[in-house]
């Protein structure tokens, strides 16, 4: 079985949407989760020293990434939700001067340099996200060692006795699913003998209730944050590469063009205005997510921006709009995720974007479909829509960061996902590929992709444009 198909329908709402730290769900937050997951099991063992190996895309995108950060944080055992942006800024800084970490009640000698190792070449059984960590005693014995993969949007699963465990997915406590389904045929079949909507069947599966919304309106809060820190800061991106934040000076253009009369196409008459606050909604969110700040994994980091933007375009473009309805928009997007995590994949180490900004675009598309009152019929074509011409996009972040190609494929997608919902609204749901159809061909040609574009910038833009 594969570590995907453990997951199925059951995931819920709050592993599909994480809170979290960027700049990459499985780079950073799932390597940050392994770490700490390990280093509870460490108390009250004789530990001196704490290695880890970061094998397969995670060496090879690691630095850029932050991944060595990001362990060094959870060992200590802090958490993407819950970490404060100054300590993850000082981390490796302070963790350098001090030659030591705290790890589980005490302190141990550490090496930023020697002790995480990046092994780009090592393929480890499972997935392509591989991490080993080893406990050392002072005569540098092995006292406890752990297999963990990173395996997209936050997941983490661990290898125990030769199978891979999912060991982070939230638990539910209200018994089993009332409606159980593997698929979105399935899917749709509970909601035509129910008469129940995506949304309604998703809510019901996921226990309902306040406890739910409370956390919808977290997931919601956390996103309009994300857009207005983005909207306000400045400068450059960290990294190298010194690209510029756009967004604070896109909004100031686009609130004075509002303000203005005209008839050029950059004037507040053009038709196709909206578009670009789309744009900027998205651009917003993934200039934090590069720069380390907090996000909504959605379903993962590099795709981010897209769901927060439509939502944004949802509530601030379509009459009517209502907590209500960014509460379905959400549920329902999430079903959907699930849906493609359990049939294929959302990791681009392991797909490609395709399994990232195309996911996170399908699922935008859903959500608006249902928040616009489309039946489950026109909510699963505008899925299909949107992920079906995302097929065979490539991740190929350049030097590793998650700026560029990331960035501005974020706010294309959220476009992207608005039209499908547009096009899958003026139709009657009928249509010629299923959602599974789409997702099953984005799987196989995944699998079929080649590694260097399947986010190891060793193809495509990261070979291709020049590191300045």
């Amino acid at each position: 079985m594969s570590i995907a198909a453990q997951l199925s329908s059951s995931t819920r709402t709050a592993d599909m949407f994480k809170i979290g730290i960027g700049p990459s769900s499985s780079h950073t937050v799932g390597p940050m989760r392994a770490a700490a997951l390990f280093a509870e099991r460490l108390d009250g063992l004789p530990v001196a020293r704490v290695t880890t190996r970061l094998c397969g895309s995670l060496g090879a995108t690691g630095r850029g990434h932050m991944t060595d950060r990001a362990v060094i944080l959870g060992l200590q055992g802090y958490l993407p939700q819950t970490v404060e942006s100054e300590v993850v800024a000082d981390a490796l800084r302070v963790t350098a001067d001090r030659g030591s970490i705290d790890v589980a009640g005490r302190e141990v000698r550490f090496d930023v340099d020697l002790d995480v190792v990046f092994e780009p070449r090592t393929l480890l059984p499972f997935h392509v996200n591989g991490m080993v960590f080893t406990a050392l005693d002072d005569a540098g014995s092995e006292v406890a060692r752990g297999t963990f993969y990173s395996t997209g949007g936050g997941f983490v699963s661990e290898e125990r006795d030769g199978e891979v465990v999912a060991v982070d997915a939230q638990p539910r406590d209200s018994g089993p699913e009332p409606y159980p389904y593997r698929n979105a045929a399935e899917l749709l079949e509970i909601c035509a003998q129910e008469g129940l909507s995506i949304s309604e069947v998703a809510r019901a599966n996921d226990g309902g209730g306040d406890a739910l919304d409370d956390y919808l309106d977290l997931v919601h809060r956390t996103m309009d944050e994300c857009i207005d820190a983005g909207c306000e800061a400045t400068g450059v991106l960290p990294g190298g590469l010194n690209v510029p934040r756009r967004a604070a000076a896109l909004r100031e253009r686009l609130m004075t063009r509002d303000h203005e009369s005209g008839s050029s196409w950059r004037s507040h008459n053009d038709p196709m205005a909206g578009i670009d606050w789309v744009n900027l909604y998205a651009l917003a969110v993934n200039e934090q997510n590069a720069a380390g700040q907090r996000v909504v994994t959605a379903p993962t980091n590099g795709a981010a921006g897209i769901i927060p933007a439509v939502l944004r375009y949802y509530e601030r473009f379509i009459p009517g709009a209502s907590r209500d309805g960014a509460r379905t928009y959400l549920v329902t997007a999430a079903a959907i995720g699930a849906v493609i995590k359990a049939n294929a994949s959302i990791a681009g180490a392991e797909v490609g974007c395709q399994g990232e900004v195309g996911s996170a675009s399908s699922m935008a598309a859903a959500g608006l479909a249902e928040a616009l009152g489309g039946t489950p019929l026109q909510v699963e074509n505008a899925a299909e829509i949107a992920m079906e011409h995302s097929l065979g996009l490539t991740c190929d972040p350049v030097a590793g960061l998650v700026q560029i190609p990331c960035i501005e494929r974020n706010a294309i997608g959220a476009v992207k996902a608005i039209n499908a919902a547009r096009m899958a609204l003026w139709g009657d749901g009928r249509h010629y590929v299923p959602l599974d159809t789409a997702i099953e061909t984005m799987r196989q040609t995944g699998h079929d992709m080649l590694t260097k574009y399947k986010e190891t910038s060793e193809g495509g833009l990261a070979v291709n444009v020049i590191e300045c």
